[in-house]
């Protein structure tokens, strides 16, 4: 296997561990953070229970984003030391602010964890907000860094390589920037619900019935966040095909296996691209929809594969893996709004209970959601491809040129492992340590009252 290769699986392994728990700590502080609100117009205590049972996931995760992202971090110096040598000159205002955010996230949980029950309720909900914007504007940082390399802006290069009239804010604030963070924040959003929804949905079918009520209002106002949030995604997804039309249209082209520039496009749903013979084999074709989610128009002119040199097209696997993200989303988005049919249809009963084989399917949203964003990454990635910087580097002038990736390979990936082996355990020993019932005969003892049912 060649470098280029290797550094490239090397990264992406890393990248695809880290981006897991980044996703979960934007996801599960914003729960926390509609929870601690709802407990503080409500004075529920199932809400509190939540905030601080939902708390220590997020503690547990940060506790592994952490290493995982000062991983990535070294990574990128190391791995691709080229790249890096043009982002310190453009891109690197991102990363420094950065720094800033991920401060603000660590000092507001260490309040929250350590101080919540010395704090009005006010400012619990205040201090678990900067949590989650702290979170939030990490991921919109990076994310700005990732966008640029989509749609780089804010510099000029010679043919020698020297970069000059550098403007960081433009690179900051590329073409691609507002779209794809909009993006990222609403699909971790996504995410962070279906997790709930899922463990939600699983203490259902297998808890205790002192537990239900807890884990029924759980659910339920998971279940809207997250319909909302899929929508809201699905949205932003149509906002990045017109941003791929105008910016990348090479990966637009690849992921719809389009060969030739045409006007009525179709949207090709499945299938197996055949570059040699440039066609998609089996694919299921939607009339005009490619040139309307490109331009609102069904007679827009979308360009194919073959207005570009060969040697710049994206593999041919980013179709299947669009079409397993979209897929993903679309399923998403569809049991959501099922969930919540069902729940309406009972709204005027005292106790709401869905049927179990929909809370079995529930119970998979959380993994399908989390598989939708690795997913989505390795689109992103692989569809630049073979550019790192689009249009001005390619993957193999950015890698390094040193030796023996294999073997660290593997001991990163036994790093991985290991720590996602002792997450499972400590989140497992912790709450079977310290059960629901605990939790919410404290609260009460505290003169906090139920709810209704929802």
């Amino acid at each position: 296997m060649d470098q280029v290769t290797m550094a490239r699986i090397f990264f992406g392994t890393s990248l695809a561990f880290h981006i897991i728990y980044a996703t979960l700590g934007i996801g599960l502080s914003a729960m926390v953070f509609v929870s601690e609100w709802l407990f503080y117009k409500r004075k529920d205590l199932h809400y509190a229970v939540m905030a601080k049972r939902w708390t220590k996931s997020v503690a547990l995760l940060l506790g592994v984003a952490i290493p995982s992202g000062t991983i990535v971090a070294v990574q990128l110096s190391l791995l691709w030391p080229g790249f890096m040598k043009i982002v310190g000159q453009v891109i690197s205002v991102p990363f420094q602010i950065e720094i800033y955010a991920f401060f603000l996230e660590a000092l507001a949980l260490s309040i929250y964890v350590y101080a919540a029950d010395r704090l009005a309720p006010l400012w619990r909900v205040i201090s678990v907000f900067l949590v989650a914007f702290g979170a939030a504007a990490s991921g919109i940082l990076i994310t700005s860094a990732n966008t640029w390399m989509n749609t780089p802006a804010g510099f000029d290069m010679k043919p020698d390589g020297t970069v000059y009239n550098v403007d960081p804010w433009k690179a900051f604030f590329n073409p691609s920037f507002g779209n794809t963070a909009y993006h990222v924040v609403v699909s971790a959003l996504m995410t962070g619900a279906f997790v709930i929804v899922s463990v939600a949905s699983y203490r259902l079918l297998r808890g205790r019935a002192a537990e239900r009520p807890v884990h029924q209002k759980a659910l339920f106002f998971s279940l809207i966040l997250a319909f909302a949030m899929s929508f809201l995604t699905a949205v932003s997804g149509h906002g990045s095909a017109q941003n791929l039309h105008q910016y990348n249209p090479e990966k637009l082209a690849a992921s719809e296996g389009l060969f030739e520039t045409r006007r009525y496009a179709p949207l090709i749903i499945g299938g197996v691209v055949d570059q040699e013979k440039r066609e998609v084999r089996n694919g299921i074709e939607i009339p005009y929809m490619l040139s309307f989610l490109a331009g609102d128009r069904f007679d827009t002119e979308v360009k194919g594969l073959e207005e570009f040199p060969e040697e710049t097209w994206p593999p041919a696997y980013v179709h299947t893996l669009f079409n397993i993200m979209v897929g993903i989303g679309v399923l998403l988005l569809a049991l959501s709004a099922l969930a919540l049919y069902f729940w309406w249809k009972q709204r005027e009963a005292k106790e709401k209970n869905l049927p179990r084989w929909l809370l079995w399917l529930l119970v998979a949203s959380g993994p399908l959601s989390m598989l939708g964003i690795e997913f989505g990454w390795i689109f992103s990635c692989s569809g630049r491809q073979p550019w790192t910087i689009y249009g001005v580097q390619t993957t193999a002038e950015a890698a390094t040129k040193a030796g023996n990736l294999g073997f660290l390979y593997i001991l990163f990936a036994a790093v991985y492992l290991l720590l996602s082996w002792m997450l499972v355990k400590v989140m497992i020993s912790y709450f079977r340590r310290h059960p629901l019932e605990e939790d919410l005969e404290q609260m009460r003892q505290k003169g906090y009252s139920y709810g209704a049912n929802y």
